[in-house]
């Protein structure tokens, strides 16, 4: 009997293969001051180190996806690229069905992400990648105002718009305009329920890079993040089931709903959630970077026949 294959990085990811330093350090020379050698003999960065990872996110940025201008406020989540990235062709195949099999390329198609997050991350890559329009919303006036410069920076105003929810207690009521079509929601919701079970979370991430030595002081974040976006109250389960449950009042206006899935063991209560509030169609999908597997759950509310039409409305 075979083994099933784990998933690995999509076929249209920009990130296949080792990372080649020669080219992230040429279009951002003060990368080369961070790079080291791994115990294989092979260049690389300290992980651990939160200014190496935002310089390496930076050369990243620029040297695949020509994003000149890139920064976040110290103490905000700094996102693995790969992985954002592999979330994004994923939702593209998705799409895809509604447009004889072909992902779905330029401004007709309208994507909302749900806690842009002072990164911007997704609308920078999913504009790069498919020419989508973006808006991204969070609660977070400090985190917009960061989206905001890097948008700006990279004169990007027309592809991407930022807005925030002005009701913390809501992800989209409030948010979405009566007459608003999006062809995808996306979202990277807060894991935790604590900010001490992150911490834990963290502690166990850095046990397993062996980077536990306790002569060295380690960020106690690994990849840093604010309260918002990293816990809330009643953990991801709570913020997913509550995504799930306002998604049903713009329904008819949303082609795919779309939230990441850190704990496989959440699925049976989301999957749930959505047959109590009828969805049509439900997805999940498993993604694979190196060691991590992660995953996205997926639904709508419109026919097939109606999905069908989508793209030539």
């Amino acid at each position: 009997m075979s083994t099933p294959q784990k998933p690995t990085l999509h076929p249209r990811n920009r990130h296949q293969g080792r990372y080649d330093f020669p080219q992230l350090i040429k279009a951002h020379p003060d990368l080369g001051r961070f790079v080291i050698l791994n115990p294989y003999g092979k260049q690389s960065i300290d992980f651990a180190n939160p200014a190496a990872v935002k310089v390496f996110n930076r050369a990243l940025l620029k040297a695949l996806y020509g994003i000149e201008h890139w920064d976040i406020p110290e103490g905000y989540l700094c996102p693995p690229i790969p992985g954002r990235a592999d979330y994004l062709h994923c939702l593209a195949d998705l799409l895809a069905e509604s447009n004889a099999g072909e992902p779905p390329r330029g401004a007709g198609v309208r994507a909302l992400d749900i806690g842009v997050g002072a990164n911007c991350v997704y609308p920078l890559l999913g504009h790069s990648d498919y020419r989508w329009q973006f808006v991204g919303s969070d609660i977070d006036p400090v985190a917009l105002a960061s989206a905001n410069a890097i948008v700006q920076a990279n004169k990007l105003g027309k592809a991407i718009s930022l807005r925030q929810q002005h009701q913390p207690g809501h992800i989209l009521k409030g948010l979405v305009g009566a007459d608003e079509r999006f062809a995808v929601t996306l979202c990277n919701p807060p894991f935790h329920a604590s900010l001490e079970e992150a911490t834990r979370g963290s502690q166990r991430k850095w046990r397993a890079l062996g980077k536990a030595d306790p002569k060295r002081k380690l960020p106690v974040l690994n990849f840093g993040g604010q309260n918002n976006e990293l816990w809330c109250e009643g953990g991801e389960i709570r913020f997913v089931t509550q995504l799930v449950n306002e998604s049903v009042q713009v329904g008819p206006q949303v082609l795919w709903f779309s939230t990441l899935v850190s704990k496989a063991s959440n699925l049976p209560s989301i999957q749930a959630t959505l047959k109590k509030v009828g969805a049509s169609q439900v997805r999940v999908v498993e993604m694979g970077q190196g060691q991590k597997q992660s995953r996205f759950v997926a639904w709508s509310f419109l026919s097939p026949e109606q999905q069908g039409k989508w793209f030539a409305k």
